[in-house]
């Protein structure tokens, strides 16, 4: 039976429970400063137990299942068999808030973010969970449970699990090596596509003993490899490729964890149906019934145009949309080509503002989905198709250009025959027309540089926007990546 002998927090006890559990980081998980408002989670805690202490006899053995969790989920945590009453108090309360809300407030290190944060109230959710002996269960269950959060903390033990064996050899920059070539750093390559599961056991054995020629099983691997990060997959072992070989298990392994305290922000309830874009891998998925039905590429903001992290709903397409041009690109890349580049683009000045008039080459294209964000930021048709074709598609000044916009729009009017019908009629006469969907749809634009791909398989993407930068130096995380290769976009591309 639990001792039922009242606890009060003396100086002692409040000193204790300030001082700063998660420590500076090791190799092996992302950490933080304890919560400033730890004192406070740790009085409701008590208050909510009646001022009696939490841990004698077996609520000591379920703090300790409690504090192993925090591995799998990239952090770390104390010992707890060292610690008293307070201190193994904040520890609980301090993993249990990383868990439900993430260890940093992401309005300390994102400037563009407008999304819903998780809410919950630790200190009496585990006040009665230490009372009815669910300590860990519920502990378990302060995290994200999809599978993208899930998959992830499965990701981020096995690169751990592959750095702490040493992780792979090497890859040393150089020439670009080219399909059926031989190079003498093609053998350190073949464990480390072994390791991550780009090559399987009976493919390798294929290859011949040296490894050392770049015949077409290890260029199939190689695909695969570059699928998975994201680059131009053919077969060439270029630059960009070289510099995804380069980052180590570590690294990777870190940047998981990053991964997962941006998604530990997230509200977990979401609209089963929903767009869903990776502004990170400009990679759009659109969900319905809580089921990923149809993804399509699309064109995010460059590096010095960052798509905004949003959840906003939209409930109208608008056909033959014009596009008011914001005054900053006005200024900066329009008004300065003078009269005769606005007339051949069919842009005119209306109360101030550049507008271009609704066409088949306008920069909105034939359809535009309208958000409700303070950022103006909207999905949207573009007749430049080409820059979809390109692994590498930050390209756009912080609009999302869809790849196949009108046909994404016939598919969310869809269920309605008559709003189609409206749709289409409208495509047709090239009118400027706002048809409503019948219900609001959740947009969430997300930024995952690590991130479970259609095969279940951890895939990464270049932190484009300097996000995991920012975070990493916030939770005191030595992160070595490559910085990405910060393409333009083609200096006539003037589109959102």
């Amino acid at each position: 039976m639990a001792n039922r002998r009242s606890f009060t927090l003396n100086r002692r006890h409040l000193l204790a429970a300030a001082a700063p559990l998660w420590l500076s980081t090791t190799a092996r998980a992302a950490s933080a400063p304890a919560t400033s408002n730890i004192t406070a989670l740790t009085a409701a805690f008590y208050a909510a137990r009646g001022g009696r202490p939490a841990w004698a006899g077996p609520a000591r053995r379920q703090a300790m299942d409690a504090l192993a969790l925090a591995d799998r989920h990239g952090l770390s945590a104390p010992d707890g068999l060292a610690l008293g009453e307070a201190e193994l108090t904040q520890a609980v309360l301090t993993l249990a808030e990383a868990l439900a809300h993430g260890r940093v407030d992401p309005a300390t290190v994102e400037t563009l973010w407008e999304m819903d944060r998780n809410q919950v109230d630790t200190p009496p959710l585990l006040a009665k969970a230490v009372e009815d002996g669910t300590l860990a269960e519920t502990m378990a269950g302060l995290a994200p449970q999809d599978r993208g959060y899930q998959g992830l903390c499965d990701g981020f033990l096995r690169y751990r699990a592959i750095a702490d064996r040493g992780g792979w050899p090497p890859f040393a920059m150089g020439a670009t090596i080219e399909p059926f070539a031989s190079d003498p750093r093609l053998p350190a390559l073949l464990p480390r596509l072994r390791v991550e599961g780009d090559l399987s056991d009976a493919a390798a054995s294929m290859i011949g003993p040296s490894g050392g020629d770049y015949g077409s099983v290890l260029q199939e691997a190689v695909r695969a490899f570059q699928v998975r990060h994201g680059l131009e997959a053919d077969a060439r072992i270029g630059p960009a490729t070289q510099r995804a070989l380069s980052i180590s298990a570590e690294a990777r392994a870190r940047q998981i964890a990053l991964n997962l305290e941006r998604r530990r922000w997230l509200k977990r309830d979401v609209a089963p149906e929903r767009i869903e874009v990776n502004t990170a891998a400009s990679i759009m998925v659109y969900w319905k019934d809580g089921r990923p039905v149809h993804s399509m590429r699309v064109v995010t903001g460059d590096a010095d145009n960052a798509t905004p992290s949003l959840e906003r709903p939209f409930a109208s397409v608008v056909a033959n949309p014009p596009w008011t041009v914001p005054t900053s690109i006005a200024q900066r890349e329009i008004l300065p080509r003078g009269a005769a580049y606005m007339r051949a683009n069919n842009m005119t000045i209306q109360n101030g503002m550049v507008v271009q008039r609704a066409g088949p080459n306008a920069a909105l294209g034939q359809v535009k989905f309208e958000l409700q964000d303070s950022y103006a930021i909207f999905l949207h048709d573009t007749p430049s198709r080409g820059a979809f074709e390109r692994s590498f598609r930050h390209l756009s000044h912080g609009c999302v250009r869809v790849q196949d916009a009108v046909g994404f729009a016939r598919l969310l009017l869809a269920p309605d025959p008559a709003r189609l019908a409206r749709f289409d009629a409208a495509l047709d006469s090239g009118e400027t027309v706002r048809v409503a969907t019948g219900r609001p749809i959740d947009v969430r634009l997300l930024y995952w540089t690590a991130f479970l791909d259609g095969q279940g398989r951890v895939a990464f993407r270049d932190d484009i926007y300097r996000r995991d930068t920012r975070l990493a130096e916030a939770l005191g995380i030595a992160l070595q990546l490559p910085r990405p290769d910060d393409r333009r976009a083609d200096a006539d591309d003037v589109g959102p």
